[in-house]
């Protein structure tokens, strides 16, 4: 017997042998903090033949992609995922399918062409391989007239098709509540199936973002499903968390201070250069991943505030000049009111265990996992249609499972825009009109989103929701909270205020090489119009800070946000009765 033991251990096609060379080429995969692309074929290799040998049942996953008119983000969200499954091979093939792996498109479009677009990709993904299912909105209704309408509308609102009949813009949290019903359905087709959901945004891809030398890569390189079916098998974790690389998972409405500071250092930088002198703009500054850095505010999330600007790293190609760089990177300035942060865009960094696991706190609503126990935990107060409703939940979440709430190193890679127009696809929140960019509703969303979630906060640390405050505690605390993040804005703002004086005055200075020469028009041209929506959106008469700093509005906004905590616990037994 002991023999025969060895002989299977020294088989060097055996599942041991497959974890062994995983195990010794993940390190050196990611030696010196970057990748060595040359060791990515065999990695994957060993994994796909890890599968192939697979004995033990593993977790099927449902990916939930909660869609608004973005079907070149969905097609580069589901291209990535099925390059996810021919590079590692989760769950094998059989029959022309991955049999582990199943989506459902949670369409909440307006637009009749986005909606068939989406249709289209779900046969077309199907038919390579994923089956996918589009969850438009016609099934949407006929899945939400089966359940009883009180219920309903304490998750949903007044959610109902408009005067035309259209069903779409509910917002992601109202949409994903739904989505959340649809899987319970689909759970329940398949009873003796090891299940777990997996949530992300359309404007996401199964990669990570890397920085090597010849400059940023985004590829296929973490094994997502391996790894959270690792954790979920040998922990009793209900729901995981993980983050995103690239572009940050904020609003602009809280990055403009610190954007404002790399883009005047970016400017003292060209005033010392000469247009014709070689681009100096490819060389990284060495800063810690995981500090927020984006965050105008990351010590209300427990980070460091970054002491220095971030150097711009140039993404051009081949030769050129400063001049280049700058006229590239002035044209890059508009996607920032779209979520892009040119300046601190984050990198994938490998730990020694991708699949280790660490308490969590906040939920990033694109990129977390559950098991179907964790339906029970619906998306909180969406039809306040507020910002941050994932941490939100994360708060919920930790105060009522404590450990069984955990984050691993998983993150996937987040683009804000796409790259023809380097605008987003739709944005709620974001109007603009030949040029002019308007954040004002999506700042006071951010703004109230943070009030609600640091009430959340502090209410949970004294046993919210498991023990229910009083009315009057929770009307103190959102007080309480509003006075604070008020202060914590204001602030913020002098400091832009000051930084776009300071900017105003480095573009305009008539002594700089780019006022002197009228091949640089179009550059400055767009960098004026940056300065010009800055101005709008975070000057002096900024609409956001006027409507935040209003007693008016906040007596819109508190009863609304007063209820909706109030009325939790009755909303939860709600939940609870949709989803029996």
């Amino acid at each position: 017997m002991s023999s025969q033991a060895t002989c299977r251990v020294a088989d060097p096609d055996s599942d041991a042998a497959q974890r062994a060379a995983i195990a010794a080429i993940e390190p050196q995969l990611w030696a010196g903090g970057t990748l060595d692309e040359s060791l990515l074929p065999p990695y994957q290799a060993a994994f796909r033949r890890l599968e192939q040998l697979r004995s033990a049942p593993c977790h099927k996953f449902i990916i939930v992609i909660p869609v608004a008119d973005r079907p070149q983000h969905l097609q580069a969200c589901l291209g990535s995922l099925l390059e996810q499954c021919q590079a590692f091979g989760y769950g094998g093939m059989a029959n022309g399918i991955y049999p582990k792996v199943a989506v459902l498109i949670a369409d909440d479009s307006r637009n009749a062409g986005s909606i068939a677009w989406h249709g289209e990709l779900a046969r077309y993904y199907t038919r390579h391989g994923l089956v996918t299912h589009h969850f438009g909105p016609d099934e949407q209704l006929e899945l939400l007239r089966s359940k009883p309408a009180a219920e309903l509308a304490r998750i949903l609102g007044a959610c109902a098709p408009d005067a035309d009949g259209n069903f779409g813009h509910k917002g992601q949290a109202v949409m994903r509540n739904i989505a959340h019903l649809k899987l319970k359905e689909m759970a329940e087709r398949e009873p003796d199936q090891p299940l777990l959901f997996y949530s992300v945004d359309s404007d996401q891809e199964f990669k990570v973002k890397v920085a090597t030398s010849q400059g940023d890569k985004e590829v296929c390189a973490v094994n997502f499903f391996h790894y959270l079916d690792e954790i979920f098998t040998r922990t009793n974790a209900i729901v995981l968390t993980g983050k995103v690389v690239g572009d940050p998972p904020v609003s602009p409405a809280v990055m403009a201070g610190n954007f404002l500071e790399d883009v005047i250092a970016f400017l003292q930088q060209m005033a010392e250069s000469s247009p014709g002198d070689a681009c100096r703009h490819h060389l990284a500054d060495a800063h810690a991943e995981g500090e927020a850095a984006y965050h105008d505010m990351a010590d209300l999330f427990g980070f460091r505030a970054a002491a220095a600007a971030y150097r711009y790293r140039c993404t051009l190609t081949g030769a050129h000049a400063e001049a280049d760089c700058f006229a590239h990177f002035a044209n890059r300035l508009g996607s920032f009111f779209y979520g892009e942060h040119p300046t601190r865009v984050s990198h994938y960094v490998y730990s020694d265990a991708p699949g280790a696991v660490q308490p969590a706190r906040t939920v990033y609503a694109g990129n977390y996992v559950f098991r179907p126990s964790g339906l029970q935990y619906f998306i909180p107060f969406a039809a306040l249609r507020l910002r941050m409703s994932g941490p939100t939940l994360g708060r919920i979440v930790k105060a009522e499972i404590g450990a069984r709430f955990v984050s691993a190193n998983l993150p996937m890679l987040h683009k804000r825009t796409v790259h023809s127009t380097g605008q987003a696809e739709f944005r709620p929140g974001v109007e603009a009109n030949v040029g002019a960019i308007d954040l004002h509703d999506e700042f006071e969303r951010q703004f109230h989103g943070d009030v609600m979630l640091f009430s959340i906060e502090r209410l949970a640390a004294d046993g919210f929701p498991l023990q229910a405050p009083s009315t009057a505690v929770i009307a103190a605390t959102l007080e309480a909270v509003r006075t604070d993040m008020q202060k914590k804005y204001n602030a913020q703002h002098a400091d832009i205020l000051a930084k776009l004086g300071r900017l105003r005055a480095l573009l305009d200075d008539p002594a700089h090489w780019w006022n002197r020469d009228a091949a640089q028009a179009a550059t400055v041209e767009a960098c004026q119009g940056f300065v010009a929506n800055m101005t709008r959106n975070f000057g002096a008469n900024s609409p956001g800070y006027a409507r935040i700093n209003s007693a008016e509005s906040w007596e819109q906004w508190r009863p609304g946000l007063l209820e909706a905590i109030v009325s939790y616990p009755a909303d939860s037994a709600a939940w609870r009765t949709l989803l029996a």
